[in-house]
């Protein structure tokens, strides 16, 4: 049986996610120590508890991957031209702001996914919520089953 408690800490474990904005890491701190010291009061708490834990890994995994994948194209517009071997100092260092590459269009592509997934992101967090709060399982889309 699911009480109102069981309820408010299944809510509570998804809304910690958000304490990310205060302290470093908290998005996984918060719900893992909320989810540790109350996993065993019931099978409610410690579905959503490793939902919520899957779905920050699963989100840590898929930003290292589009930022792995950005990164190169932003560097590469960059130091287009520039001789890195016989740099001459400050002196002579300039960069041709010219016309916009493709590497650049796919680099701010994969800049607008990722800013259009953190809205996303946070909008799934407050449905987990919602539903936690009726006392509904939420699954998170997307996400790898690390906790099962």
């Amino acid at each position: 049986m699911v009480n109102n408690h069981h309820k408010n800490l299944a809510t509570f474990i998804h809304l910690s996610t958000f304490s990310r904005f205060i302290i470093p890491f908290g998005n996984f701190i918060g719900p893992i120590v909320l989810w540790a010291a109350n996993k065993e009061k019931s099978e409610f708490i410690d579905k959503h508890g490793k939902q919520a834990i899957n779905f920050q890994i699963s989100i840590l995994l898929y930003a290292i991957i589009i930022g792995t994948i950005s990164v190169p194209f932003f560097i590469f517009k960059l130091f287009k031209g520039l001789d890195v071997i016989d740099f001459n100092g400050f002196h002579n260092f300039h960069i041709n702001v010219g016309e916009p590459s493709p590497l650049l269009y796919i680099g701010g592509g994969l800049g607008a996914l990722a800013v259009i997934a953190f809205i996303i992101e946070l909008a799934l967090i407050v449905k987990a919520s919602l539903s936690a709060r009726d006392g509904k399982l939420y699954n998170y889309p997307l996400t790898i089953n690390f906790l099962k």
